[in-house]
């Protein structure tokens, strides 16, 4: 029950937060490099980017986890594979944090 929530509250975050910046590009004008970088520079926009990936990262997470358990009997490859599945998520969110961090930062 528990990944059945997160996963359903994951994709509420993501489809409010898609559904926001959607809004705001069909409405805004266009942007030069620095005013990208002053508005995901701002604190609620980094806060609200450092959700939607952690979001993105848990929603996948539990996603493909529940996939390979469904689908991959053997628990030996299935446990590689999902270490494999973790240590690639993982990866992409330290890199997403340290382009937040980069941003925020300059």
């Amino acid at each position: 029950m528990r990944a059945w929530l997160i996963q359903r509250l994951s994709a509420v975050y993501l489809s409010l937060f898609l559904l926001y910046v959607l809004f705001w590009w069909l409405t805004t004008d266009r942007l030069s490099y620095t005013e990208w970088r002053q508005l995901i520079g701002q604190p609620f926009m980094a806060v609200a980017l450092g959700l939607f990936f952690s979001a993105l990262l848990v929603h996948a997470w539990v996603g493909m986890r529940d996939v390979l358990v469904d689908y991959i009997p053997h628990i030996g490859l299935r446990f590689f594979i999902l270490i494999g599945v973790a240590l690639f998520l993982l990866a992409l969110g330290i890199w997403a944090a340290l382009i937040l961090v980069a941003v925020v930062m300059i």
